[in-house]
């Protein structure tokens, strides 16, 4: 057994491979003397999103407080509901027109984290902000292999116009590294993996044609360190590393066979053909990236705004974006309530993920922060929010009148009312950023 603290930071490593490793028990008493030392098992924070709106009646809990019955939408989330803060009579006011005319699908994509108004182009001039992931990876992202982590089950262009003049990079991408630099998701399961685990140049084909797994190139490692783990720290490295190769084979289950000389390879395509399964695959890649703690911030995009999807695994043949438009149609309505809900179960079933991974003394979900954000005509916006521990007097407050989320910058610095003369532009910004968002935060702060 190992007597000596594990590094949190322990890989196994093998040839163009390193496996990060979940917290063991060989690693908790660095953690406690971080812990003396004023520190807390690290935070998380993942923020995902769902275009196209949903049925407000059947989404909204019709009361406030702590004891309130969940709407048939969120009815999925019941396991979980004492994890869960649910804000509603919040507005996107950045995602209005403000005279841009047409564009709700851009602007509502673009604005969701960065809460700026983006310039409607289509061209490179895009301007938008810095999205809320950036910052948090920032802050506490450094720390990780990956500062953030950026995936979807949709792709996209980044160039041309899509949405009434605006650039297709403002309806396809939810992260911004800059006002002006988006940061583009993987759709791929199979490329995340491989981001993950790390492949050297040129070892691909080579690992495609032995039909090796990651763990064939870290086992001599993974021996190693199993011969001086405790066997409750034997049995979890175990399982973590049967999840591994679980998402491995459910990857290489859907790679098509292509004939290359006289060979059969089996290139990674990767994504399934099954929404679903897409969906699952990579919110059980994301739960991994927390577990090994690889990242703490991401972001996970269920699909474009706009997109026009259909969802026939649970009997709807129309596209997801013409259903939005339902004009009140009865029949439609129906439909759109049958795809919102079929969202709300793949977040339960993260949720779920997340909560059965043991970290030290809790559960994954103690230090996880996941918000599930959806763009709605309304603009109003109830938001999801797994938020354990003492949890506030309400676990749905809600604000009389819509209460509008403050553009922001990085800094979160801005200006004095009246900036004096010689204040540069950026300063003037970055001190109105710190007003509007105070006036947010107290206004938040009241009604919990």
């Amino acid at each position: 057994m190992i007597r000596k603290p594990l590094s949190r930071r322990t890989v196994l490593q093998g040839l163009g491979a390193a496996v990060a490793l979940p917290l063991l028990e060989a690693m908790t008493p660095a953690q406690s003397l971080a812990r003396e030392a004023g520190k807390e098992a690290p935070n998380r924070l993942a923020y995902l999103y769902v275009p196209n709106g949903v049925q407000m009646p059947d989404w909204t809990p019709k009361k406030t407080g702590r004891s309130f019955e969940l709407p048939d939408l969120l009815e999925p989330l019941e396991p979980v509901r004492d994890d869960l803060l649910i804000l509603s009579g919040l507005k996107l006011d950045k995602a209005e027109a403000h005279g841009d005319g047409g564009g709700d699908h851009a602007r509502a994509m673009a604005s969701f984290l960065t809460c700026a108004h983006p310039r409607k182009t289509g061209g490179a001039d895009l301007h938008a902000g810095i999205s809320a992931d950036q910052v948090a990876a920032g802050a506490i992202g450094q720390g990780t292999r990956f500062p953030s982590l950026e995936i979807g089950c949709e792709g996209g262009r980044d160039s041309g116009r899509c949405d009434h003049g605006y650039s297709c990079a403002y309806q396809v991408n939810l992260s911004w590294r800059s006002e002006s630099s988006p940061a583009a998701k993987e759709v791929d399961p199979a490329l995340v993996f491989d981001r993950l685990f790390g492949r050297e140049k040129g070892d691909g084909p080579r690992r495609e044609r032995r039909r090796r797994s990651v763990l064939d190139f870290v086992a001599d490692d993974a021996r190693r360190l199993q011969g001086k783990l405790g066997g409750a720290d034997r049995r979890k490295l175990d399982e973590y590393l049967t999840g591994v190769r679980e998402i491995e084979r459910r990857i290489d289950r859907r790679s098509p066979k292509v004939e290359l000389g006289g060979d059969k390879l089996a290139r990674p395509s990767g994504i399934p053909s099954d929404y679903r399964e897409h969906l699952r695959l990579m919110a059980d890649l994301l739960a991994l990236a927390f577990q090994a703690d690889l990242t703490r911030v991401a972001t996970f995009v269920f699909a474009n705004d706009g997109s026009n999807r259909s969802y026939r695994e649970i009997g709807v043949s129309e596209g997801h974006h013409d259903l939005s438009h339902h004009g009140n149609d009865p029949i439609r309505k129906t439909r759109i309530k049958a795809i919102n809900r079929f969202h709300v179960e793949q977040y339960a079933y993260l949720l779920a993920r997340l909560k059965a991974i043991p970290e030290g003394d809790a559960l994954g979900s103690q230090h996880d922060r996941l918000r599930e954000r959806d763009q709605r005509r309304e603009r109003t916006q109830p938001r999801q929010s797994p938020d354990p521990g003492r949890g506030p007097r309400q676990r749905h407050p809600r604000n009389r009148e819509a209460c509008p989320i403050p553009e922001r910058n990085a800094a979160g610095e801005p200006p004095p009312r009246s900036p004096r003369p010689d204040a540069g532009a950026g300063e003037v910004v970055r001190r109105q950023h710190r007003i509007a968002w105070g006036a947010w935060q107290q206004n938040l702060t009241q009604l919990l």
